[in-house]
């Protein structure tokens, strides 16, 4: 049996519907952590079937550094003009703008980095171990760790989220998914730094 404060609890942590919390508590014999869990897992559920969706409405957010010389622009979008205008997609688009700012991204997602750049990167990785007296099969374990690392670091899907760096921004994505129950998705962005 959940009680008026677990809903509450999870309500606040989660983000889900009450009626959600209240069935997730009951499948759970009242557990708060695996009802949590279960939270998640559907939320994920969510998420993917969502990605389907085309995302047609959405908004610009703006950023200026408080130095005044580092300023982002954001192109995040969602299904309807609705949610468009939902404090929580606001504080989202906020979000990715300061990880931007702090984190350097130069492409959205993994897939969108040019192959030729990762040629490169490779070779240069290479051109690094080429004399360290390993084993074939252990340099190009090297090489793959470190192309996966780059990967990381140039793509902001991939990227640490810099308040929380157990998660990934693709996770703080799917996580606003879940909660506001529409798709997202970051087109594009353009930083300037003087």
């Amino acid at each position: 049996m959940s009680t008026i404060d677990q809903i509450k609890q999870l309500r606040e942590e989660t983000g889900s519907a009450p009626t959600q919390i209240k069935k997730a508590l009951e499948e759970c014999a009242g557990d708060i952590d695996k009802a949590r869990d279960l939270l998640r897992v559907w939320g994920k559920n969510i998420s993917i079937k969502k990605v389907s969706r085309e995302a047609k409405s959405g908004l610009i957010e703006t950023y200026s550094h408080s130095n005044s010389k580092t300023g982002v622009l954001l192109d995040i979008r969602c299904e309807s003009d609705f949610v468009a205008k939902n404090p929580m997609f606001k504080e989202l688009a906020h979000e990715i703008c300061l990880q931007i700012t702090a984190m350097k991204p130069l492409y959205v997602s993994e897939t969108d980095i040019p192959e030729e750049l990762l040629e490169s990167e490779a070779k240069i990785y290479q051109d690094q171990i080429k004399d360290s007296g390993k084993p074939k099969n252990i340099t190009e374990q090297i090489i793959e760790g470190k192309l996966k690392k780059y990967k990381e670091e140039v793509a902001l899907l991939s990227q640490p989220w810099i308040k929380d760096d157990s998660k990934k921004i693709a996770n703080l994505i799917e996580d606003a998914v879940a909660k506001i129950g529409e798709k997202i998705e970051v087109k594009r962005f353009a930083r300037y730094e003087i």
